[in-house]
């Protein structure tokens, strides 16, 4: 399972902008006054204290008014805007899921409600973003590109990636703020933040004995092929926040700038830490990755301190995967018994 694409929507990018500027002219039109796709307007962002300026990887976005059709475009920033109470009337795909309804940290939040699905990962579509007349694009935890930024700012205002990070590098905190702040609701989403941190203090705490293991995540696609999770990725975040240091060697070796070190067989020894997380797709894959004759001769597995976890059903790897204030907790809640068993 692949989680991040960088492919921009070329059909899109290729027009020029004015005649870009004239085609969603005439989406917005042809949408009518009363609110165009999408259902109901929702109500404005309850809370909210505006005008805010935010500031991002393409310059500064200023939000005059509490916005009350937004839509997100980041993979996983609906569950910072579902956490303030913000209901997106358009998201993006990313598990080849509905991203609604379905994970247990945001199905009651979502109660019902269905967004439109306006593209998967950097695939956006920019009609079906026009006819939903929203009048806030947030793009946080994606790998928008500049061209798309200025395509869909002519739709309405874009708060983009947090400044000073490259796409899907910056750390919960910061994309969680991001959303945040051009919701109007900094102060909500900081103590939302630090309420997220006290959690995985609490397990530290708990667990002072993580500090001396070292950990690895990975997850293997195909047979003889594995990727190992560099420091920024966001699985191997979730594991240094409950206090186990990662491996160095994995982030020395792989490329900068990469979330992953993709591996062959010969150099499965390096996984072999103090305790190993595979998040896999199925248990076929598990079975793959036991059955291979070089990795049954680590010790960490020969020792029973490899871990097996599913991205779903139970959604365990999924809510890691993610990392936000809503998934956050709950991986907690489903990680640490199997980390102590």
């Amino acid at each position: 399972m692949s989680l991040i694409s960088l492919k921009p929507a070329k059909a899109w990018l290729r027009l020029p902008a004015m005649l870009v500027a004239m085609v969603l002219t005439a989406i917005l039109a042809g949408c009518g006054a009363s609110g165009g796709a999408g259902g109901d307007a929702p109500s404005a962002v309850p809370g909210g204290v505006f005008p805010v300026t935010v500031e991002h990887l393409y310059g500064t976005t200023e939000i005059k008014s509490p916005p009350s059709r937004v839509v997100t475009l980041g993979l996983s920033d609906q569950d910072a805007a579902l956490a303030l109470g913000v209901k997106p009337v358009g998201v993006v795909d990313w598990f080849k899921e509905r991203p609604y309804g379905k994970w247990p940290w945001t199905k009651d939040l979502w109660s019902g409600t269905q967004p439109e699905i306006v593209g998967e990962r950097e695939e956006y579509n920019m009609e079906k973003i026009a006819q939903l007349r929203p009048d806030l694009i947030i793009a946080a935890y994606s790998g928008m590109s500049k061209e798309q930024y200025d395509t869909l700012s002519q739709i309405a205002p874009v708060v983009a990636q947090p400044k000073g990070y490259q796409p899907y590098l910056a750390p919960w905190q910061a994309l969680s703020l991001q959303v945040g702040k051009a919701l109007g609701q900094e102060a909500k989403m900081t103590e939302l933040i630090n309420q997220t941190q006290q959690k995985f203090a609490d397990v530290r705490q708990q667990h002072p004995e993580w500090a001396q293991q070292t950990l690895a995540v990975a997850d293997s696609f195909e047979a003889g092929v594995y990727d190992a999770f560099t420091s920024t990725d966001a699985k191997a975040l979730f594991f240094k926040e409950l206090g186990f240091p990662l491996v160095a060697d994995i982030d020395r070796q792989a490329q900068a700038g990469a979330n992953t070190l993709k591996m062959s067989s010969e150099q499965l020894p390096m996984l072999d830490v103090d305790r190993l997380v595979w998040v896999t797709s199925s248990e076929q894959a598990n079975d793959r990755i036991r059955a291979e004759p070089l990795y049954q001769r680590l010790k960490v597995h020969q020792e029973g301190r490899d871990i097996f976890v599913p991205y779903e059903n139970p959604d365990v790897g999924a809510a890691f995967s993610f990392n936000t204030v809503l998934s956050i907790p709950y991986a907690i809640d489903q990680m640490v018994p199997l980390l102590t068993k």
